[in-house]
């Protein structure tokens, strides 16, 4: 059997996340991200490439959802560790964001991943709720877990953010 009789492919659409910055840094990050619950204005090309989408926001919490697909393989048959990572940061990240002021913006500035199992086709959907720690004037950390529709945890992570008022040169 040929590599050619095995092959798959996928074709991703995404739009551009072209921002107003006055309208952006007029709104709070919970404002923000709330708009894009809608599924219109949520612009993330990543959340497009991987497959994911926004499922909650609220005051210090992100929740996301996705479901683990053949793409998403390493070559060892599990789902590869860069698509926790990524659900996790998301979460991580907007958990944090939800709870910035007008004007401000914020940027990873260190992610802990553990992984606890592998994730598999057989997953199913999975689930990442981020939880914010600590929002202080510079620095923030979260935590996340990345659970299955039964609540059984396949990884989890902190970070830790740089926060930074838009338009500032970094």
């Amino acid at each position: 059997m040929s590599s050619s009789d095995n092959a798959r492919s996928r074709t991703i659409t995404w739009e551009l996340p072209v921002l107003d910055p006055a309208e952006l840094a007029g709104m709070s990050g919970l404002d923000y991200l709330r708009r894009g619950l809608d599924g219109e204005n949520f612009r993330a090309p990543i959340g497009a490439l991987i497959g994911f989408r926004p499922v909650r926001f609220d005051e210090g919490v992100a929740v996301f959802e996705s479901t683990p697909a053949e793409y998403h393989y390493n070559p060892i048959g599990s789902v590869h560790g860069g698509f926790a990572a990524t659900l996790l940061d998301s979460a991580l990240g907007c958990s944090i964001h939800t709870m910035l002021k007008p004007g401000f913006g914020y940027t990873t500035v260190e992610l802990k991943v553990n992984y606890v199992r592998p994730l598999k086709l057989s997953t199913g959907r999975v689930t990442c709720e981020g939880k914010v720690i600590h929002v202080g004037g510079r620095i923030a950390t979260s935590e996340a877990r990345l659970t299955d529709a039964d609540g059984k945890l396949y990884a989890h992570g902190t970070t830790t953010c740089l926060i930074f008022p838009l338009g500032e040169k970094r």
